[in-house]
């Protein structure tokens, strides 16, 4: 099957029905759902929240009182066609009498699979898929990255100054960069999952990690990596619960201050003695988080990179330099030689208020 101008234009408003759902719908992924007959949209729907109804239904509930049958549906992701929360959207679409369903990218799901396809292929129902695969695939690149890799996408956002400096030498940074990149940071802490950080930026900091400058419907879960619970109990970033305080050791009196603030104490060791970051990954990832925003400090961030827990970095650049003396983004070992280098791709660049925003993933 050939994708027309118009199918193009169909499955392109599937997408943006399923950006309405970028802060809320995880663990589940992202979906929008278009219903067109003889080339008019007849109804629409996106997947709002883990829970309620996925995208198709919405979708064939929004018909009001018209037809499907016959109708094609356009779906950003494969229908699913087993029991959760829900019952399979495959057999919703093959009660409707759709005659074609046009599908952006397969379910990574090992519930789903394929098996969505297969049954609307057995109903009679023709079958696409592929169209705008790209684009679907990195709108839930977090639900991808857990079903296929078992683990949440990791992206490290710095602020820095065009000397790649995040700080003072003396820990002063607020604010390196702009109102605006701040604001666009809070949008990409909104999407995520959970927000990762470790116990010097804590103590320097004593950031919330909340996300206040965009609306959403959910805070992230707050993660904090801390090997010796030296987290204070008033710490801002415990205000509200839905913390998690990941440690390499236990201490029964500590342990029991945090819990009584509301969070939750993970023990992860390393051989080193430090948290094992590939295991809270893993651990992050059962939890059903999809995304996970790291704002850490210079050497939290040197060990996330070489622990290969990163995937994209996410960098603001000022225009302003802080000298040789000022704390640099990552504390990596030294290199004697450039093959050594850590190479990367640029996704994106572009300007936030006076700020430069890179976004580049680990080659």
């Amino acid at each position: 099957m050939s994708l027309s101008a118009a199918d193009h234009a169909f499955m392109a408003r599937a997408l943006q029905l399923a950006r309405r759902g970028l802060y809320g719908t995880a663990p589940n992924p992202r979906v929008g759902c278009v219903i067109v007959m003889n080339d008019n949209v007849i109804g629409e729907g996106w997947h709002e929240k883990a829970g309620l109804p996925h995208a198709e239904v919405v979708a064939l509930a929004a018909l009001a009182g018209t037809q499907a049958r016959g109708a094609t549906a356009y779906v950003t992701l494969e229908p699913c066609s087993h029991f959760g929360r829900t019952p399979p959207c495959a057999d919703a679409l093959v009660n409707a009498g759709l005659a074609r369903v046009v599908v952006a990218m397969q379910d990574p799901n090992p519930l789903v699979a394929g098996q969505g396809l297969a049954k609307l292929n057995a109903a009679g129902i023709e079958v696409a898929s592929g169209f705008l695969q790209d684009e679907a695939t990195e709108l839930n690149i977090g639900f991808v990255s857990r079903m296929t890799r078992g683990r949440p996408w990791l992206r490290l956002k710095v602020a820095a100054s065009l000397d790649g400096k995040t700080a003072l030498n003396n820990g002063v940074s607020q604010w390196i960069t702009g109102p605006e990149a701040r604001r666009d940071a809070h949008a990409w802490r909104a999407r995520s999952c959970a927000i990762l950080t470790g116990i010097g930026t804590v103590r320097d900091d004593n950031p919330r990690l909340t996300v206040r400058e965009v609306q959403t419907t959910r805070q992230p879960l707050r993660v904090v990596i801390d090997s010796r619970l030296e987290t204070p109990p008033d710490a801002a970033v415990l205000e509200g619960g839905n913390v998690l305080i990941a440690a390499a050791q236990d201490d029964a009196a500590r342990s029991a201050a945090l819990r009584a603030r509301g969070a939750e104490i993970l023990v992860l060791p390393n051989a080193q003695g430090k948290v094992d970051l590939a295991d809270l990954m893993q651990e992050l990832g059962r939890r059903g988080i999809n995304e996970v925003l790291a704002e850490a400090g210079t050497r939290l961030n040197g060990s996330l990179l070489r622990e290969n827990c990163v995937d994209e970095l996410l960098i603001y650049q000022a225009p302003i330099l802080l000298g040789d003396l000022a704390r640099g983004m990552f504390g990596l070992t030294e290199l004697a030689d450039l093959a050594g280098a850590r190479h990367l791709n640029v996704v994106e660049r572009r300007m936030v208020g006076t700020d430069c925003r890179i976004r580049a993933r680990l080659a």
